[in-house]
């Protein structure tokens, strides 16, 4: 089926083409319609085909490192799927299914040859559309790229909050206890050994003003590292919930394969039962 220059002016990759370019593309563009549940390519085949969203809805998808099915896209109309292995020559490294009756334009490498052949002006306007979304790809990656909550905050954290946390971490260890309790032990040792030429004898009230000065400031850098860690594992718990919230999505993804599956088995053991040798029949 031929396709109409009104549908391509409707794509973000034709858009800043002119009518005689939308007309020189038109006439090459096929347009192609989908089942519901059909396959319109795999992973590894080799194609030199992509195809623009019209109508209905497709998914995307690719295989992980753990061999697990992970949603690429679900484009939208308008949208391009299957163009960067249509550009490179190489084979497709996602599947895309059509979840519902979906319309496609199909094109390949020969189109656009052509395209270009006829219209030279027009591979400049199809570089600036694709710089435009390769940006907008690179920003949409960095954002739902999976982050690890440490670096995050170490890159975040001032040298204020690194003496703070220091601080904390060495008057909350042994180290300082043992430390501490054997400089007041030599401190009020010696005072009373040296009697009445004692510097600060006893009740020690110069030990009592540095260790109220010491309390006074110590306090309060250990509340930092305590808001510190409050702000971590914030960080962390916004990081996990991103990471559950993709879980979920994987487990609906899931579930409707499922469902589609016993809907397949439906329909089979329908076609069964109407069959004319179902039953167990027999002649009299």
């Amino acid at each position: 089926m031929t396709c109409s220059p009104e549908i391509l002016r409707q794509v973000p990759l034709f858009s800043l083409f002119d009518d005689d370019e939308l007309a020189v593309l038109a006439a090459e563009v096929e347009v192609q319609r989908f089942a519901a549940r059909q396959r319109i390519y795999r992973i590894g085949e080799q194609t030199d085909a992509a195809y623009v969203m019209v109508s209905g809805a497709v998914r995307v998808t690719t295989v992980d490192e753990d061999q697990q099915e992970v949603v690429v896209d679900e484009p939208t109309r308008g949208d391009l799927f299957g163009f960067a292995s249509m550009i490179q020559g190489l084979p497709h490294r996602t599947s895309a299914v059509a979840t519902e009756e979906a319309v496609c334009l199909r094109f390949d490498r020969n189109d656009i040859t052509v395209l270009l052949e006829r219209k030279p002006l027009a591979g400049l306007d199809m570089l600036a559309v694709l710089g435009r979304q390769f940006h907008g790809s690179q920003q949409l990656v960095r954002l739902r790229a999976a982050r690890n909550p440490n670096d995050i905050i170490e890159q975040e954290e001032t040298a204020g909050e690194r003496i703070a946390d220091a601080v904390a971490s060495f008057g909350g260890s042994w180290t300082f206890i043992l430390t501490f309790a054997a400089v007041l032990i030599v401190y009020t040792s010696t005072n009373v050994a040296l009697g009445k030429k004692a510097w600060d004898s006893y009740p020690f009230i110069l030990l009592n003003l540095f260790l109220s000065m010491l309390a006074a400031i110590q306090a309060p850098v250990i509340m930092m590292s305590q808001n510190r860690q409050d702000k971590k594992d914030r960080t962390r718990s916004e990081m996990d919930f991103q990471v559950n919230r993709r879980a979920e999505a994987e487990i609906q993804g899931l579930s409707r394969a499922l469902r589609q599956l016993g809907d397949k088995v439906d329909d089979v053991e329908a076609l069964l039962r109407g069959s004319p040798g179902a039953g167990g029949t027999t002649r009299a």
